[in-house]
């Protein structure tokens, strides 16, 4: 057996209750003056960060949105030019933690996070921007938060349906990064060990939003699954769901939720082995038809009740096409038209 992994150095502290710790792991991690960085959605949990930052905190800028709009990225960067913090403080999901890694790849400013769904984002150097066109992902170490906090607790605000489409996003996240061409012993066990997490406490999660224990275990499977995604490249699924996202307008989660069962039916011929070992932690016979199934208990929206209109497949279909990208099934047309008819 040979095989070889880079990770990059992170302080994790996980558990409920644990943002009340806040103050002394910014000062541990040695980050001073934090520009918060956060949606305007949710403007008291905004304000709790604020007030345990303390006088660490230099300012806020709070219209992080979907996809990282570069007009976004923009205006941020005007708020950091005028705030001058020594660092970054992300607060929210993939919107907040992606303008986070924008800002820190441009300033070269440090970045904590403290993690509200279950994006996995906050574990990965993976970070990307849109311009209303198209929206493009890149790959920089650099922009890696160094301090991640996970507090179950801070995610009692997210609705059922958002916990379920964010929860299906991390495992399109564990699927991916088990057939990706650098998949490991390694990669392998934090990616199934994040479906089995996700799997058994996302049902919870949308049943019982007020179990502790639900939400702690899907928060810990997108850790994982965080983690695993981070050593590997993203493939087809991850593809679409940035194409939907940055080129028709769709929600992020949403659309990897839509997708990632699809995706993996049409690549199972191609990989045999993560699909038994999918089938294996959903505790089914088939792994692919899993998928489809918890898809279904959980209530995800298809890809047509997002607002993607049929008529849209071909040129969605194209732009798939012009990108390149590691898949363990050779992407062509048909296959992709596929994929986005069982979505609908």
């Amino acid at each position: 057996m040979m095989f070889s992994y880079v990770t990059h150095e992170v302080r994790v502290v996980f558990g409920a209750g644990t943002v009340t710790r806040l103050p002394e792991e910014l000062e541990r991690g040695g980050f001073d003056r934090v520009m918060l960085l956060a949606t305007a959605s949710r403007p008291d949990e905004r304000a709790m960060i604020a007030r345990l930052s303390g006088d660490r905190l230099a300012g806020e800028y709070a219209g992080a949105r979907l996809h990282v709009p570069v007009e976004v990225v923009a205006d941020a960067r005007e708020t950091l030019a005028r705030l001058r913090p020594a660092s970054l403080l992300a607060v929210g999901g993939g919107s907040a933690i992606g303008l986070g890694k924008a800002l820190a790849f441009e300033s070269g400013l440090p970045l904590a996070v403290v993690a509200t769904t279950y994006s996995g984002s906050e574990m990965t150097a993976i970070w990307g921007s849109s311009d209303g066109k198209a929206k493009r992902t890149f790959r920089n170490t650099e922009v890696a938060p160094r301090l991640v906090i996970y507090d179950p607790e801070l995610t009692y605000g997210l609705p059922p349906a958002v916990s379920a489409a964010s929860g299906m996003n991390a495992i399109a996240h564990c699927v991916e990064a088990d057939y990706a061409p650098e998949a490991n012993p390694v990669v392998s066990f934090l990616a199934m060990e994040g479906l089995r997490h996700l799997a058994r406490h996302l049902p919870t999660v949308v049943a019982s939003p007020g179990d502790v224990d639900g939400r702690s275990g899907a928060l810990l499977g997108a850790h994982f699954a965080g983690r695993a995604l981070d050593m590997t490249s993203m493939g087809l699924e991850h593809k679409l769901a940035h194409i939907l996202g940055g080129s028709f307008g769709l929600n992020h989660a949403e659309a990897h939720a839509a997708l990632v069962p699809w995706v993996t039916a049409w690549n199972a011929p191609a990989a045999p082995a993560t699909v038994a070992r999918i089938a294996g932690a959903l505790g089914v016979a088939d792994g692919a038809q899993g998928l489809v199934d918890l898809s279904r208990r959980l209530g995800i929206r298809t890809l047509g009740e997002l607002g993607f209109a049929p008529e849209r497949i071909p040129h969605a279909v194209e732009l798939a096409l012009g990108l390149s990208f590691p898949n363990p099934r050779p992407v062509d047309a048909e296959g992709v038209r596929w994929i986005l008819e069982q979505a609908m």
